[in-house]
């Protein structure tokens, strides 16, 4: 009997989760009807996997509603069924993800992120890209349309350029990829959001943390977790220091 690594259950799930997302948009759905059948296909089809797979591991989904139960397990998968709703519903734009963690006593410590759109999958117990030096001003993803004020002022002080992207996925994925030097978020995030990038990132040797430089807890009971680092070694003293001033 051939048995799943949880490594690869992340990277398997995402991926088809993000398969089964790029097949509906070919539907004709739009707007609000894609958004809520990508939010509700891909949730069920994650959580139906991961009943068969992983029954006696807890499950925290964006889309699901929480069972208290989770609380006591060491082993929780969070899941994002689709991060970056209205990145999705806008084709042919590509910054959006899916989501599927695994947190071991509150630490992400196995994720994938599928970038769908963009035709990859981001895991950990899979080769990462190896960051290649980087000499030019350092590059700030933000949101398209509020940019976090932290980010903003950090970019000053490092007289970086602010780029605008989708989901959360996507833009902790770049730094991954090397085509961002730093995530600083600070304007509201739940569990799901950053679980899965956080372990990706962190396998890839970034620096994971809160914006004041304290470890991120998974699986808590309020699973509000409203901002988040994630930049190359090198700039994370400046960030904290810069986001916490």
């Amino acid at each position: 009997m051939i048995t799943l690594t949880d490594h690869q259950v992340a990277s398997d799930l995402a991926t088809a989760a993000g398969e089964l997302l790029l097949e509906l948009r070919t539907t004709g759905l739009a707007g609000s009807a894609l958004k809520d059948a990508g939010d509700r296909e891909a949730h069920e089809f994650l959580m139906a996997e991961l009943a068969r797979l992983r029954p006696e591991d807890g499950v925290l989904s964006e889309e699901g509603k929480a069972d208290p139960a989770r609380l006591s397990m060491s082993r929780v998968w969070i899941v994002d069924p689709l991060d970056g709703t209205r990145e999705y519903s806008e084709p042919p734009r590509a910054d959006w993800a899916v989501h599927v963690a695994l947190c071991v006593d509150g630490v992400a410590t196995i994720g994938a992120v599928a970038l769908p759109a963009m035709g990859r999958t981001l895991s950990t117990g899979f080769d990462l890209p190896v960051l290649a030096p980087y000499d030019g001003k350092p590059r700030l993803a933000v949101s398209r349309t509020r940019p976090a004020k932290q980010a903003e002022a950090l970019a000053a002080r490092l007289d970086g350029e602010l780029v605008p992207m989708g989901s959360a996925g996507a833009k902790a994925m770049a730094v991954v990829t090397g085509d961002i030097e730093i995530y600083a978020h600070s304007g509201g995030q739940y569990e799901w959001d950053s679980a899965a990038p956080v372990a990706v990132a962190a396998a890839a040797g970034l620096h994971v943390s809160r914006i004041d430089g304290s470890p991120l807890v998974y699986n808590r009971e309020d699973p509000y977790l409203p901002d988040l680092l994630v930049c190359r070694p090198e700039y994370a003293a400046i960030a904290i220091e810069v986001c916490t001033s």
